[in-house]
């Protein structure tokens, strides 16, 4: 695979991981369960995008096409995204959204650490720019997620329930392809894989405080990272957050 090409899409998986999980955080503006985590949840949802303009743009670079990051976000159908699909399922209830964020930040925040040392200098002042965003989106989520698994026996049981949920979706974000054995040749980024010992740690530490039980199946739903197979919730998300740009393509104001 030629680097170019490579690069490319390791760009697309950075951005579009910022942007479904992004748009996904935001559907909760308004509705959160307390006025602090509504703010939070938003606060998020707005590091997440605007780390989406720095990838995306930088994709949009790469590829020499002439596609901006707008149209990248907004002009793309649902097999040419390149997210994990763990980001995409619906929200369902606070817990489920709070443990999905806290599976990717446990991920995102080693990796960003890791892309600071990058061959390529944008993805590492990319990196070092989100880096400390993302440091204060694992703090806040490990901690909701301890404080509801931990708390009442109802939080507790919907958390055990979020957690077999979404446990077969967190293990993509830590599995290798050629895309990510090509950048890890061009000393672009690690290989996804070698993030896997900290993010088990921060799951082992957190689960141990939040009285959950680590389910022991190894299995990865895949297909989300290479665009292969992605649910149809993305089809759904992608209608609402692209309507108005399908609507009445090329408008400016």
């Amino acid at each position: 695979m030629a680097t170019d090409s490579a690069l490319f899409e390791f760009l697309l998986r950075q951005g579009d991981n910022s942007l479904v999980l992004g748009h996904r955080l935001s559907e909760w503006c308004g509705m959160g369960p307390a006025l602090e985590e509504d703010i939070a949840l938003a606060n998020t949802a707005l590091d997440l995008i605007g780390q989406t303009r720095l990838w995306l743009s930088y994709a949009g670079e790469v590829e020499g096409a002439g596609r901006s990051e707008d149209d990248l976000a907004y002009l793309r159908d649902a097999y040419d995204f390149r997210n994990a699909l763990l980001l995409e399922v619906p929200n369902e209830d606070f817990g489920r959204t709070i443990l999905r964020e806290f599976f990717f930040d446990a991920f995102q925040l080693p990796w960003l650490h890791a892309l600071i040392k990058s061959a390529d200098e944008r993805v590492a002042e990319i990196a070092a720019k989100s880096a400390k965003e993302a440091s204060y989106h694992l703090e806040r989520s490990a901690e909701t997620v301890i404080a509801l698994g931990d708390g009442t026996d109802e939080s507790n049981t919907k958390m055990t329930v979020a957690l077999a949920y979404l446990w077969p979706f967190a293990g993509e974000l830590m599995v290798d392809d050629e895309v990510d054995h090509a950048m890890a040749k061009a000393g672009v980024a690690p290989l996804p894989s070698t993030i896997k010992p900290a993010w088990n740690a921060a799951v082992n530490a957190t689960f141990k405080d939040a009285i959950l039980t680590r389910p022991d199946s190894e299995f990865a739903h895949a297909g989300g990272r290479n665009g292969f197979r992605h649910t149809e919730h993305l089809g759904h998300m992608l209608a609402q957050m692209q309507v108005l740009q399908r609507s009445h393509p090329g408008a400016t104001w």
